[in-house]
């Protein structure tokens, strides 16, 4: 598990070695998010916890791709959610056979659903909605209300459910 997430934060700080400007979620945001994987997984973090971040650099990633697609000019249908079921195919469908004794083992279940697999989903729809929430008060208002605004909104929303599943997990 620790080689699978070393390999994914490092995979984030891949991207960031080539990213321009980002229009989606900015380069600072998914090398926070890939750090934070790795701190989680080396520290012993719960999997539930960890599954949070991975769905965040996952949702990150993929809007990153979007944003490259789109300043290449490359369209194709539902070229959006594409990108995303590529990204999470290649991310969550390893994990069964990488690591037998993690994904579906009875002990790493939470609610009846596998603790990362729960965790990634969870941490996806926190990142997304944060990344969102940021580009609506932006078009809305112009400019962001405090610095590194883009960064912080994306994040919060896994940093704040890492901590409620903290107390669910421990």
């Amino acid at each position: 598990m620790r080689s699978f997430l070393r390999l994914m934060s490092g995979a984030g700080l891949f991207f960031f070695g080539f990213a321009g400007k980002a229009l989606a979620v900015c380069p600072v945001c998914t090398v926070a998010v890939a750090a934070g994987v790795g701190i989680a997984e080396e520290l012993g973090i719960d999997d539930a916890i960890t599954g949070l971040w991975v769905g965040g650099l996952t949702v990150s990633v993929t809007l990153w791709t979007v944003v490259w697609f789109e300043k290449k000019n490359i369209h194709f249908f539902l070229r959006d959610f594409w990108m995303a079921l590529g990204y999470y195919m290649l991310v969550v469908l390893p994990l069964p056979y990488l690591f037998k004794d993690v994904i579906g083992s009875p002990k790493h279940m939470l609610w009846g659903v596998d603790k990362l697999l729960l965790g990634t989903g969870i941490g996806s729809v926190a990142f997304f909605l944060g990344a969102d929430w940021y580009r609506r008060i932006k078009a809305r208002r112009g400019h962001a209300y405090f610095p590194f605004q883009k960064v912080v909104m994306p994040v919060a929303p896994l940093l704040i459910l890492s901590f409620i599943f903290y107390y669910i997990t421990y």
